[in-house]
Parts: C-alpha cells; structure tokens; sequence
C-alpha cells in the first residue's frame, strides 16, 4: 500500500473473505532483482521469486519483466492453460486503480509489433 511495506504482509496469497491487498506500480517498481522479483500481468500483482528459479523459459525472461507490467510480453509468449493456472499461486494483490491507466506499453499509441494504432472518436 501507499507508504507502507503491504508487500510483505501480503507475502501469501490473499484470503478470499478479505480484499486483495492493492498495490500502486511505483511500489512494484522497486521489486525488480532476484531478491525480490514482481510482475503485474492484466492489472494483478505476482511475487514471482521463488518461481525464478524453476521458469522454463530462465530467471533471466522473468527479471527483464520484473518491476513492470508484463502483461504484453505474458501474452506474447502464449502461456498454456497450466502456465495461466500456476500463475494464481504467486497472486499477492492488484494495482491501484489510480495506476489502472498506466499499465502496459510505455507508448500506449503503438502495438507489440512497433505499429502505430489509431482510433477514431
């Protein structure tokens, strides 16, 4: 939570008669290292350190998403109905809805591919 190390108390997976703890993407910015690794992937948060090791794909796939929104990149890859099923045991909250809009690519006006994406309002 804002000022606070929520983080840690929110270690384990969140219970289902509680809120998931909430968590803003600064907060999630500072778990960037193999010490302590998180993701946001469809705007909920991932402790995905003690997974580093066993990642199919390398801890080192992990650590360049670390600290950020890994949803594009989660996707990308096309992760199996047993990856997505996995996923839910690293669950330790959501992002803050203030930092709802700043999720995903740095550029929102551009795909994954690097093409630009236009809308007509």
């Amino acid at each position: 939570m804002e000022g606070g190390r929520q983080g840690e108390a929110a270690a384990a997976a969140p219970s289902g008669d509680r809120p998931a703890p909430v968590f803003t993407l600064e907060e999630v910015a500072k778990r960037n290292s193999s010490r302590e690794a998180w993701l946001v992937i469809h705007g909920r948060v991932y402790d995905v350190t003690r997974f580093l090791a066993e990642h199919p794909g390398g801890e080192e796939v992990l650590l360049e998403q670390a600290g950020r929104d890994a949803t594009e990149s989660f996707e990308d890859v096309g992760h199996s109905t047993d990856a997505r099923e996995m996923l839910k045991q690293y669950y330790i909250g959501e992002v803050h809805p203030n930092d709802r809009g700043k999720e995903g690519s740095k550029n929102p006006s551009r795909t994954s591919s690097g093409q630009t994406r236009y809308s007509i309002c």
